[in-house]
């Protein structure tokens, strides 16, 4: 079949608006944008039309269509006893990413609709797609522009990919907006029903409606011999060819069971805030852990592109169900038919850092005296070069033979070759920050500490900081460095000074850790036990904040 390719940016290009609505009209296959993804459009009232839908798709017959229209004043043309209800919507939500469920007309084929004697009508919120449907002059049935089961198509070329030869025709109106398919919501039952969370959340209906109830095939599979009353809710959707596993739970404790469980074939879907902890791997960015709107615009280009890679797995992080997050976490857990694991988050990671002389000493005495399991990551990774083979062999690729007879590194030996090269100096640490973060993760999956405390010079340098669920920089008046970094070295004021003022300042670690705490005099115990309050206060808001997230699972 040749495929045309309409190239529409505007209302105003009529000539290619009516070709493009002339398809439709003659029964042909028409693909077109929306806000949410693309849609394969038909003439959703012509049953051979609607048939080739399901072929081109390669679609269950017993899937319902949606009917998307250009207004609401389309609504009576298709629809039975239209609630109040369903114009209260239309009116605040419309255009938009909402798919109601009525009643329908003996005019709309039960192919249409699956079989059911209700139909879903939509207004997309894309101004080219609602002037072909007007110049067509037919309600379009539009299921997402992809081969069945694999990911919705949030562009043009995602469509072609899947499509070309295939259908009629192609109107490129752009990248998605919104990025998954429309909120259903069933009109036909009280209280109404969400049948699939999409691009309005849930809690937007409950202002308007009240009560709505949450069908159980939002959240797990649904039972054999089933019948869908929407589309997406039975067959596993938006699936990339390998096997996917939904890592969900708070996002740092999610993180921290990726590093621990990822095989070497592994590819992952992970916040923004965690990509770099996973070298070695293909990975690809969610959008910023508290950024919904990004997830949602990206999780099914983050699930296609996977298929042109070798991966053999793939694990995703998965965000609450607040907001587009239901949305965002169904369509994950559909892509790996509901395979889901819940990282545990019971532990509270502190992270430790601040320049030599601060005196983070004392607050990790502190934490230790209250139960906490210090993991200091110089300490760990020194032990790694002892026993970690794949690190030696990483160090060995990079700066030849730099461990000595007795298989211990050389540290003069790579210091010569690093301290003078600020390329290889920052090959030396992507090598560590490569390495350690498994290692530390694995070290706190073993432990049945209730808090771990990470001591780390270059906590947030390295990424470590994200794994954290708060970061602590540790500070102290220059002068007070100077006189602690003289008795604890033995060395003198000036080669003390240059020290600190070679590291990092106060007002660094200030506008990237969550907390600054100053520690004018490690030996008073008066300021042992500010630090030890102020601690506490920190500890009661990070579990006032794991308490609240674990409510919006």
């Amino acid at each position: 079949m040749n495929t045309q390719w309409f190239q529409i940016e505007s209302v105003d290009e009529k000539e290619k608006i009516g070709k493009a609505a002339g398809i439709l009209r003659r029964g042909g296959l028409l693909a077109v944008p929306t806000e949410t993804v693309y849609g394969l459009g038909a003439d959703g009232l012509n049953e051979e039309a609607v048939r080739r839908i399901f072929e081109a798709k390669g679609r269950p017959q017993d899937n319902p269509l949606i009917l998307h229209i250009p207004s609401a004043g389309w609504l009576e043309r298709y629809c039975e006893d239209v609630p109040e209800t369903a114009y209260l919507l239309a009116e605040r939500f419309w255009p938009g990413p909402l798919t109601m469920i009525l009643k329908k007309k003996e005019l709309v084929p039960l192919r249409t609709t699956g079989g059911l004697q209700t139909v879903g009508m939509r207004c997309p919120d894309h101004a080219v797609t609602r002037a072909i449907i007007e110049c067509a002059g037919v309600p379009v049935a539009a299921p997402s522009a992809n081969t069945s089961g694999r990911p919705s198509c949030t562009n043009a070329e995602a469509v072609r990919e899947d499509m070309w030869g295939k259908i009629d025709g192609i109107v490129d109106g752009g990248a998605c907006e919104v990025g998954v398919e429309s909120t259903i919501i069933d009109l036909t039952v009280t209280p109404p029903q969400l049948l699939r969370p999409g691009g309005l959340p849930l809690e937007s209906l409950r202002e308007v409606l009240g009560a709505v109830s949450v069908d159980r095939a939002v959240t797990q599979k649904m039972a054999d011999g089933e019948k869908p009353r929407a589309p997406g809710m039975k067959y596993r959707h938006y699936a990339p060819r390998a096997p996917v596993t939904v890592v969900t739970g708070e996002a740092r404790a999610s993180a921290r069971y990726l590093l621990t469980h990822i095989g070497a074939g592994a590819g992952v879907i992970v916040f923004d805030e965690f990509a770099g902890l996973f070298p070695g791997h293909i990975v690809h960015r969610l959008g910023g852990m508290h950024d919904k709107k990004a997830q949602a615009q990206r999780v099914f280009d983050a699930l296609r592109t996977f298929d042109s890679t070798g991966v053999t797995e793939i694990f995703a992080q998965c965000p609450d169900t607040g907001g587009l997050g239901l949305a965002v976490s169904n369509r994950l857990k559909k892509a790996a038919g509901f395979r889901c694991v819940e990282a545990p988050d019971d532990t509270i990671v502190v992270g430790i850092t601040g320049g030599t002389g601060a005196g983070k000493t004392t607050v990790l005495e502190i934490l230790e005296k209250n139960g906490a399991l210090i993991l200091d990551c110089d300490a760990v990774y020194h032990e790694m070069l002892r026993s970690d083979e794949a690190l030696r062999a990483a160090l060995r690729s990079a700066f030849g033979d730099v461990f000595d007879e007795s298989g211990a590194l050389d540290r003069q030996k790579l210091g010569n070759i690093v301290f003078g090269d600020r390329e290889k100096l920052r090959r030396l640490d992507d090598i560590v920050h490569e390495f350690l973060p498994r290692e530390l993760a694995r070290r706190m999956a073993a432990s049945s500490a209730s808090t771990i405390g990470l001591d780390a010079i270059k906590l947030m340098e390295s990424g470590l900081g994200a794994l954290c669920d708060t970061t602590i920089a540790v500070a102290a008046p220059e002068e007070v460095r100077v006189r602690r970094i003289m008795k604890r070295d033995g060395i003198s004021e000036d080669y003390a000074l240059a020290r600190i003022r070679a590291q990092k300042s106060d007002g660094w670690f200030s506008e990237r850790c969550d907390h600054l705490i100053m520690n004018d005099y490690a030996t008073s115990s008066e300021a042992k036990e500010n630090i030890r309050k102020r601690l506490n206060i920190i500890f009661m808001q990070i579990k006032e904040t794991k308490q609240h997230g674990k409510q919006t699972q």
